[in-house]
Order: structure tokens, then C-alpha cells, then sequence
């Protein structure tokens, strides 16, 4: 059954490790069916029940799944397996529009920035023991966020947004806890819930956004925790509006127990306005990142929350690395405050470009949806053909696999490297590439 690996150990501990080690050498592949409890048991001459707890351990990791009477098996994507790694190499001669990397035209120059950080480094060097957010971010960050209507809460600085996210949900579940995850996603998150020990529940959305219906039902079954983001999101481009927020919002007021994290991923580059969920559930956080405003190498996000949220973040954040370099804080803050980037000219370079492809594929009778951000989300029929007959015509784009749990198959297209002259020929080999497929909404 398992070849020539040999499952070893007396403790479940022992056991649940000797399995992970399978797991990440290769020895035990995806879909490997285990021995079952029992029969472990008398081959290592241990209690079923050491075997059982190895076994609950290694569920509750996202390492193995168990289906009643056909036993234990090794996930068919195990926790461990990047959904990054779903990449297409990009030949010489080919354009790049998988990595969604931001448009470097559009992100300013941080020469200035980080000489202004350096110059106020030399008058006040960083040392230990200092507050770990700067008081002139946190008050910058907290008119912001009070200006798009985001209940108060303190300030807390994280190594960008799945930093954030991790270190809040981490502040309140345990593993084997579910998380609601929109569907089609943010594939590092996808594989970030998992990561720690989280099982995620995809929830279908549209071009609004999560769907109540879908919220509720995942509420409803039990899940501890709900993640969304709010404006550009990664990969559909959708955002929430008036009245989604409001649909929400009164789900969530049913179900106050929720962990409600908010993932602002358009901050920056979106000139739609933001509708925050905020403020109905006991626990919540909204998360901001400098990424993609202003250049990927910015690790730094902004993130509130109620307090005992942030307490436990910022407890936990001092016990790892402390703080978030106070340099990188000045440079951000003076970025902010020097208005180098507006976000209607970002908004509306992404816009011409992303809407300009919408409407070519439409011609073409090819359904897309792209309403905020840098991406093209594009359904088609067989997503492996679609992404090799791209890269044939000199395009590369990024499987839906990457984004998707349950929601039908894609591929995604990141604008920003496109011009006004890419616009036909792509539309051209897009149309070409996706075959026939019923338009539908994302979940």
C-alpha cells in the first residue's frame, strides 16, 4: 500500500511527524491512501487510539483527509504545496502577464523617501524598547481609515498583508477551525489557511463580492471565521458596494462570533469608494498594504481591529521580530504624506486598459470580469489548453488553478505591462485559447 515508505514512530507525534516527512520527500504522494488505524496500530505496536490522535493531528494540518469508509489519504494538494508554484515560465519572446505585478511606471520614486528616512534615522536613530508604529504612521493610518469610515481601533504594523492576516487569524482560531475564503481567491491565502491548520470553506461571489446567501450558509455550518476583500480583488476585480456591504453586514449581525477579516487590497490604486464590514462582529481586522501603490519590495501593511485583536497581534508581534523596521515606516509615511502617489491617475491607467480588453473579448463572445484593480478574470473551458495555446501566441497568464476551489476553471490576465496597441492581438488569442464556455458568475 504505502511502497517502500515505512510509517515509524511509538507517540502520535512520532507517527503524525514520520507521515509529514513522507509527505514532504515525495514518498508519499498526493492521494496516497494510509494504512487505517487499526491496522497501524499492530504494525507498530501501539494503541489505535496513539494511531487515531496521529491521524487527527495530521487532518487538523491539512495534511491528510479522511473519507469514512475509504480511509485516510494524503490531500490531493497538501498544505505544503504553494499554489505559486502553478506558474508558467516565461520564454524569451513572450509577454508576462501572470505574476500580477504592478505597472512600475505608475509607482514612485523612493529616492527621496528613503533619504528623508535616512536624514531622520541620524537625528533619531531606532532603538529598543521605542514604540513598534511610529506615532506620525499610526496617526496618518488612522485618519484614513476614519475618513473611509472604519470603526476606531488601534494601529498595528505587519510584514505585509499575509502577514497580517496570518498573525489575526492565528490571534483567535485553533487548528481544525473553518475559514470562510471567497472563491475564486487570493492564492496565498488559500494556502496559507491550510498552512496553519485551518480548513477553508469557499464562498462563491461576484462582481460585488462574496454572496450572502454563500456567507451565511458557510456561517451557518459552523465556520469561525470570515475572510473579504473589499475592493480589487485578487483575481476577479471585484468589489463591494453599497449595498452588498449592507446584505452583509446583516448577515454578519447574526452571527457575531465571526472573525471578520478584511483584506483592502485596492488601497491605492482604486478610486471606488470603500464600503467596510467592520463593526458588526465582536472580533474584526481590515488590513492595508503598500505593495501595490507603491512597489512590491515595500513589505509593510497597516492594519485595526478591536482590541483584544490587536492586543493579542501586537503581543505576538513583539514576542517574534519586534517590530517592522522603523526605517521602512518613515519611508512609507513620508511616501504617504508627499501625496507621491494619486490613486484617481493609478485607477484610471488600470481602468483604460483592464475595461478596453473587457469590451475586445466581449466582442469576440468571450465573458470577462475585471471592475477594480490590475487584473482580467477570464472563465474557460479547459484551463490547461487555454494557458498552452496563450503561451503558443506569445502570451503568459496565470491558471486559474492557482485562485480556485470549487469555482469553474480560468484563467487570470494581469494588466499592467499591456498598451493600447496589445488590446486586439490578446483579445485575438484569449478568444482563441478559451473555447466555448457558458458565461456564469464566479462561484
Amino acid at each position: 500500500m504505502l511502497g517502500e515508505y515505512w510509517i515509524n514512530g511509538r507517540r502520535a507525534s512520532e507517527i503524525a511527524a514520520s507521515v509529514e516527512s513522507g509527505v514532504g520527500s515525495g514518498a508519499l504522494p498526493p492521494g496516497q491512501v494510509l494504512p487505517s488505524m487499526r491496522e497501524l496500530a499492530v504494525r507498530l505496536g501501539v494503541n489505535p487510539n496513539t494511531v487515531a490522535a496521529a491521524y487527527r493531528t495530521l487532518r487538523e494540518r491539512g495534511v491528510i483527509e479522511t473519507a469514512g469508509r475509504r480511509g485516510s489519504r494524503v490531500r490531493p494538494r497538501p498544505a505544503g504545496t504553494a499554489r505559486g508554484s502553478l506558474r508558467v515560465e516565461t520564454p524569451p519572446g513572450a509577454r508576462d502577464l501572470g505574476e500580477g505585478n504592478p505597472d512600475f511606471a505608475l509607482l514612485p520614486p523612493l529616492g527621496e523617501a528613503l533619504a528623508a528616512a535616512a536624514q531622520e534615522y541620524a537625528r533619531r536613530p531606532g532603538r529598543y524598547g521605542e514604540e513598534a508604529v511610529l506615532p506620525e504612521l499610526a496617526r496618518f493610518a488612522r485618519a484614513e481609515l476614519d475618513a473611509d469610515g472604519v470603526p476606531a481601533g488601534p494601529v498595528a504594523v505587519a510584514s505585509g498583508s499575509l502577514d497580517a492576516v496570518e498573525r489575526v487569524l492565528a490571534a483567535h482560531l485553533k487548528p481544525g477551525d473553518v475559514v470562510a475564503v471567497e472563491d475564486p481567491g487570493w492564492g496565498a491565502l488559500l494556502d496559507l489557511v491550510p498552512a496553519l491548520g485551518l480548513r477553508a470553506a469557499p464562498v462563491a461571489l461576484d462582481e460585488d463580492g462574496p454572496l450572502p446567501a454563500e456567507v451565511e450558509r458557510v456561517l451557518r455550518a459552523g465556520a469561525k471565521a470570515l475572510v473579504v476583500t473589499d475592493r480589487a480583488q485578487n483575481p476577479t476585480g471585484a468589489v463591494v458596494g453599497a449595498d452588498r456591504a449592507a446584505e452583509l453586514r446583516s448577515v454578519l449581525a447574526r452571527y457575531p462570533g465571526t472573525l471578520l477579516v478584511e483584506d483592502d487590497h485596492g488601497h491605492g490604486i482604486v478610486d471606488l469608494p470603500l464600503h467596510p464590514l467592520a463593526g458588526v462582529t465582536e472580533h474584526w481586522a481590515l488590513v492595508r498594504s503598500a505593495a501595490k501603490a507603491y512597489g512590491p519590495d515595500l513589505r509593510l501593511a497597516v492594519l485595526t481591529g478591536d482590541a483584544l485583536t490587536m492586543d493579542r497581534v501586537t503581543g505576538r508581534l513583539r514576542l517574534g521580530p519586534g517590530w517592522v523596521s522603523r526605517l521602512l515606516q518613515r519611508t512609507v509615511v513620508h511616501l504617504w504624506t508627499s501625496g507621491a502617489v494619486d490613486p484617481r491617475v493609478v485607477a484610471r491607467s488600470y481602468g483604460e486598459r483592464r475595461e478596453a480588453l473587457v469590451a475586445a473579448l466581449a466582442e469576440r463572445g468571450v465573458a470577462a470580469y475585471g471592475r477594480s484593480g490590475m487584473n482580467v478574470w477570464v472563465p474557460v473551458s479547459d484551463e490547461t489548453g487555454a494557458v498552452t495555446r496563450l503561451l503558443r501566441a506569445g502570451w503568459v497568464v496565470a491558471p486559474g488553478a492557482r485562485f480556485r476551489t470549487d469555482s469553474p476553471q480560468a484563467v487570470r490576465l494581469t494588466v499592467s505591462p499591456l498598451t493600447a496597441a496589445d488590446i486586439e492581438p490578446l483579445a485575438d488569442a484569449v478568444a482563441a485559447a478559451a473555447g466555448p464556455v457558458r458565461p456564469v458568475s464566479y462561484g
